[in-house]
């Protein structure tokens, strides 16, 4: 077995983006790790490590060399290499030279394709310790940073200035300079606990000298779960539940290097505000964590979490409580103030907000959802006048104090402001639930209305953007539209909205001005949406070719399509189902190439065969039930009878010969293949199944 060692990689910095940290820890084992296979070092795995202060990492069982390796030299074709005399040619000691020995040395390699001279040698693999430093280099300079920095007099350029840079393979120093810091040996701990050096005899002491020494826990996942402890622990001290947010979570775990989570209190009258708007104020200003009771109220506690192990927690606590009191009166502040006027009389300050150049204000996309929304709602048995009523809102409150200092709040606080003016349930509950889904996984809305409304958003978005000619375009998606594509098909399958989606597509279209020719983009975003599904059914487990199967008879009903997709995926589990893919592909061929108009009708006077005759009888028994059936949306059990095909099916193709002489006959013949396919394709296009 090769020697090995563990490898340990550390860059210390000035404190790293939060948000950042573990995108940048995890960026940088993966370009380390390509750096080692592409030098064909083998290693066991890769540790990433992360703290405010540091990116490092540890690799396992590293070998301390590469492995040598045998070099072959293609030269000239042994017939161009010597002469009638058997002397070597110019070209054969031109060869010979470049190799730096002489003709004799060579060898000849044997091919299917000649007799070539060669030449062998063996490369000494080089000593990891040589390759490492500019290994690190490469992987730093491949990470996301879309800024860097620069600092002191020097050109190199960081995420944040380095301070140290440790390279330690095994116990051996690596000597080299890596962001033109010298490496060495010694590492830093906390920035207040153990700011000193702190020497390692190796690779294997780092995670454990600064959690021991250094107060640091260096392991993002291992801190990220102390944190997670903590908080919940000091949430149960408090009598209540923490709510921990995995977002928070992360960037709380990116500022500390050695946690201590303390709880505090704030002044019960400010509960008198929406929770939301607290909660809000508590993570994205404090990060904080909030504390729920067993109802999911929210309490008067909170929970911080510190960089340092104090000596007295309580002045922590004290000083934490005076900073969130302002906080929460300035969200107190706003709920006063913006409950002075309602909600609809902000509709106007619309007028002087953009929602797209060519697509007019804000307040023009609201007049046409209100339209389109109370044409859904129509549709879906929901109330046409809170559709239009809670379209002509869902914007307002992106006016309002409270959304503009917390913008995640937009919709939540439409939706308290429109109970506060009176308005029904369903109008205010709708403008809040008109932004969900706001990312996949997230809930649907509950009612009708709120239904209603979200889809007509996303395909009044959809049909503007397309309409303007700026779809998406690579990476480049300023709307959204992907993620309204997503929601549009999530409302419909998943809400069991059972709405055509071309026809609601030419609705939206009906809003915009004439000029504009909105009418010219349903075709594309039709096609835009559908293309959506083959990753949300991907992410089920279900194939493309399914999913192709059916797209390809172009259903316009997007709950029926995952009727079909659904059934279509249980006949392709069907022992027949190969089969009569087969048969439907070479029945799709013969109607292709067919020169002579098809009759609707099969004449059972022209029937001969008895492979033709049974399978035409088999049909005919068949088809008024498949029919029903599939008028139910019940495709299921009408593949399962269609299935019950497969033997017919096979003995008409063995047994009779459709392109027969008689034009009577093969027309018959013709006519019979067609009612079978057209049957399959009122579900999907079978022809497309892979087997």
């Amino acid at each position: 077995m090769s020697d090995t060692r563990n490898l340990l990689v550390e860059i210390g910095t000035e404190e790293l983006p939060p948000k950042a940290l573990r995108r940048l820890s995890d960026a940088f084992a993966d370009g380390m790790a390509k750096a080692l296979d592409d030098a064909g070092l083998a290693f066991e795995g890769i540790q990433p490590l992360a703290a405010p202060r540091r990116l490092a990492l540890l690799v396992r069982a590293l070998p301390v060399a590469q492995a040598d390796r045998e070099i072959v030299r293609r030269g000239p074709a042994l017939a161009a290499a010597f002469d009638e005399e058997g002397c070597p040619t110019k070209a054969a000691l031109g060869f010979a030279r470049s190799c730096g020995v002489d003709v004799e040395q060579l060898d000849q390699l044997e091919t299917p394709k000649g007799s070539w001279l060669s030449f062998r040698a063996v490369e000494k693999g080089r000593a990891t310790t040589e390759l490492v430093p500019a290994m690190v280099e490469t992987a730093l300079a491949g990470l996301p940073v879309p800024k860097r920095m620069r600092w002191g007099s020097g050109d190199v350029e960081f995420v944040r200035p380095v301070h140290w840079v440790v390279l330690l393979f095994g116990a051996e120093a690596i000597e080299a300079p890596v962001l033109g810091i010298p490496a060495g040996r010694e590492t830093r701990g906390h920035r207040f606990h153990h700011p000193e050096a702190i020497p390692l005899d190796s690779a294997d002491d780092y995670i454990r000298a600064l959690r021991e020494t250094g107060y640091v826990m260096v392991d993002y996942r291992a801190r990220r779960e102390a944190v997670r402890e903590q908080v919940v622990s000091c949430g149960r001290e408090l009598g209540g539940a923490a709510l921990v947010d995995e977002d928070l979570l992360d960037e709380v775990c990116s500022l500390v290097e050695w946690p201590v989570a303390i709880g505090g209190r704030f002044d019960e009258n400010f509960l008198e505000v929406p929770s939301e708007a607290l909660i809000s104020s508590m993570q994205d200003h404090q990060k904080y964590f909030p504390v729920v009771d067993g109802d999911g109220k929210l309490l008067p506690s909170f929970i911080t979490v510190a960089n340092i192990e104090s000596r007295d927690p309580a002045q922590i606590r004290a000083g934490n409580e005076r900073v969130i009191r302002p906080r929460l009166a300035d969200a107190a502040f706003f709920w006063d103030q913006d409950r002075k006027q309602p909600l609809s009389a902000r509709a106007d300050g619309l007028r002087n907000m953009v929602f797209q150049e060519k697509l007019g204000t804000l307040f023009d996309k609201q007049e046409r959802l209100a339209r389109l929304a109370a044409a859904i709602a129509t549709l879906i048995g929901g109330e046409p006048a809170h559709a239009e009523r809670a379209a002509r809102l869902s914007k307002c409150d992106l006016l309002t104090q409270m959304v503009y200092e917390f913008p995640d709040l937009q919709g939540i606080m439409g939706r308290y402001y429109a109970a506060h003016d009176g308005e029904p349930e369903a109008v205010a509950l709708a403008i809040q639930e008109h932004y969900q889904p706001r990312f996949a996984g997230d809930d649907l809305p509950n009612t009708a209305t709120g239904r209603a409304l979200a889809l007509a958003d996303r395909l009044d978005s959809l049909v503007g953007i397309f309409a303007i000619g700026q779809p998406p375009s690579g990476d480049k998606d300023p709307f959204a539209l992907r993620r309204a594509a997503l929601g549009v098909v999530r409302l419909c399958i998943e809400g069991g909205l059972d709405v055509d989606l071309d026809a609601l597509l030419r609705e939206a279209a009906g809003g915009f001005e004439d000029g504009l020719h909105a009418a010219r983009a349903v075709d594309d975003v039709f096609d835009y949406v559908m293309d959506r599904l083959r990753g949300y059914y991907q992410e089920q487990g279900i194939p493309g070719d399914v999913v192709d199967a059916v797209l390809a008879t172009r259903p316009t009903r997007l709950l029926d399509v995952d009727r079909r997709i659904r059934a279509c995926q249980a006949f392709r589990d069907l022992p027949e189902a190969a089969a009569l893919a087969a048969a439907n592909k070479r029945i799709a061929n013969i109607l292709r190439k067919a020169e002579q108009a098809i009759p609707d009708q099969v004449d059972e006077t022209l029937l001969s065969d008895d492979a033709e005759r049974r399978l035409a009888a088999q049909l005919a028994a068949l088809r008024a039930d498949v029919l029903e059936l599939m008028e139910r949306g019940d495709y299921t059990p009408a593949l399962r009878k269609l299935a019950g095909l497969r033997d017919s099916v096979d003995a008409f193709f063995d047994q009779v010969m459709v392109m027969a002489g008689d034009e009577k006959v093969r027309a018959n013949r013709l006519a019979l293949l067609k009612q079978l396919a057209t049957l399959f394709l009122r579900v999907a296009d079978m022809s497309r199944l892979q087997h």
